[in-house]
């Protein structure tokens, strides 16, 4: 008797993929922990270690993505990271079905008859919300409001019973995964206004413990930009200042963000000079990072942002 079996290479790919994305983060060396920064991780680390779920919720360059990576790596687990997406559907978490494997069998134990058998099955390939829940990982979901709401109904059972409802295709027993006693989730979201973000169902909002971000203090902001820049102290001062202030024209105004900061720092640093308003470059590399009119604020029929960041620049 003879036997071969054979499965697409394909299939393989796809069902060891999530697991390939696991990491263990680590803090990095150029991550700058002010008190503002270590208040919020420790309250953070406070609700992780009780077992409830962290949301850090709060306009775009607030450090929302960064603070969950940190608090994710203080927990010293692997990460498991998923990105929301509109096209999202429960089973792009739990799992589904993702290709075949084929078997056929030969018999040719007597000379003169020749027995053939073939099965075809269908591959169940476990996706990133099982996988996490399965092996106690971190699971950090990165602007979660972007999915569907229905989408992440998965998450109701977990986060409160602590059971994942599976498929009853998935080769195990049961039709649910009883969750890993060291699974956490940390999840990220942008206010409900922004383009492309759906308004969260209430019984999943009633399940996590909400740390509303806003931008950093000033201190914060300036030892980002020292670290991510290089340059002097006095430099990124000015150019925190700058961008402060612009967030204060217009109504309802969070940009520009720290995002700018480091732009405007790096670009700096690298064509030479400082912050001065005797430097044209300086003068130039502001015009263009800050360069967005999201304040639709005019002056003499021309737009406002424009002249307000040539004060700012002159007043320094």
């Amino acid at each position: 008797m003879s036997a071969s079996m054979s499965s697409m290479k394909e299939t393989r790919q796809r069902m060891s993929a999530p697991e390939q994305d696991n990491v263990v983060p680590e803090a990095g060396s150029d991550f700058v922990e002010t008190p503002y920064v270590k208040d919020i991780t420790d309250r953070a680390l406070a609700y992780l270690h009780v077992g409830y779920p962290v949301h850090f919720s709060g306009p775009a360059g607030t450090g929302k993505t960064t603070l969950a990576f940190h608090v994710a790596a203080k927990l010293k687990r692997t990460v498991m990271l998923i990105h929301g997406d509109d096209e999202f559907g429960s089973s792009d978490l739990i799992g589904k079905d993702s290709g075949y494997r084929k078997a056929k069998v030969v018999d040719n134990y007597i000379h003169s008859v020749v027995k053939t058998e073939e099965s075809m099955n269908t591959v169940w390939a476990d996706n990133r919300l099982t996988i996490a829940c399965q092996q106690g990982c971190t699971l950090v979901y990165d602007e979660f409001t972007r999915s569907r709401p229905e989408a992440n109904n998965a998450f109701l059972s977990v986060l409160e019973e602590k059971i994942l409802n599976i498929p009853s295709l998935r080769d195990i027993d049961q039709g649910y995964l009883q969750v890993h006693p060291e699974f956490r989730a940390i999840f990220t979201s942008n206010p409900e206004e922004y383009a492309g973000v759906h308004k969260t169902q209430d019984a999943m909002m009633d399940r996590l413990i909400t740390i509303t971000l806003d931008h950093f203090d000033r201190d914060t902001e300036v030892q980002v930009t020292m670290s991510k820049s290089d340059l002097p102290q006095k430099d990124a001062e000015k150019i925190v200042d700058i961008v402060r202030k612009l967030r204060k024209t217009g109504v309802n105004n969070h940009r520009p963000t720290i995002r700018a900061c480091i732009a405007i720092g790096k670009i700096l640093k690298h064509m030479g000079g400082g912050a001065s308003k005797d430097n044209f470059v300086f003068k130039q590399i502001c015009r263009d990072v800050l360069n967005v009119d999201t304040t639709k604020v005019t002056r003499d029929g021309e737009p406002l942002l424009p002249r307000k960041i040539d004060e700012l620049i002159n007043s320094l």
